[in-house]
């Protein structure tokens, strides 16, 4: 109470005047006040409390964190943590990090097969719909793997004519997405 009371007049009388005046020294009020602002955690955290913010963080980072880095992160959170105590919580429920899969090149330059001429040659702007067309191939990361997309766009509008999705990349992807644009548009000869 007496600590309340210097606290809230700290601006009208100097502390060491007020804790002389009710009898308290002025290192316990720095103390108190030391305990009171102190974000410190409660010590002993149970198991399953513990096992939430681990949880958390885990997921936090998409399972990318293993324990160096979560025992890193807790402290964060306000979590206080041996790093025994968390390797066995972390071994005990099965919590591991997902490794990175190998990077894998998917583009072949080097190739006898025929490669279609330039027509465009960079001259990108044009003067009337349906007289050139580009396209391109992109991936899509999901939740169920990669997704490829592949899209038709009629440089004239800028805008999409065709388009076509697949798990696999095969030319009919590419085919898909070409007869898309020639059904929608029935671009001339």
């Amino acid at each position: 109470m007496k600590y309340a009371f210097i606290q809230r007049h700290r601006r009208v009388w100097p502390i060491t005047a007020q804790c002389r005046v009710l009898g308290v020294h002025a290192s316990g009020y720095h103390a108190h006040r030391a305990r009171k602002v102190s974000t410190a955690p409660r010590r002993h955290l149970s198991d399953d409390a513990l096992l939430v913010h681990i949880k958390a963080v885990h997921a936090q980072t998409r399972d990318s964190y293993g324990r160096p880095h979560i025992l890193r992160e807790l402290p964060h959170d306000g979590v206080r943590v041996g790093k025994q105590r968390l390797q066995r919580l972390m071994q005990q429920y099965g919590i591991r990090t997902k490794g990175k899969k190998r990077f894998r090149v998917t583009t072949d330059s080097h190739h006898d097969l025929p490669i279609a001429p330039n027509l465009l040659n960079r001259q990108l702007t044009v003067a009337a719909p349906d007289q050139a067309w580009v396209s391109d191939i992109t991936y899509i990361p999901t939740d169920e793997g990669w997704l490829l997309l592949a899209v038709v766009i009629d440089l004239f509008s800028r805008q999409v004519v065709g388009w076509s999705m697949r798990a696999d990349m095969t030319r009919d992807i590419v085919i898909d997405a070409l007869r898309m644009a020639w059904f929608k548009r029935r671009p001339k000869a």
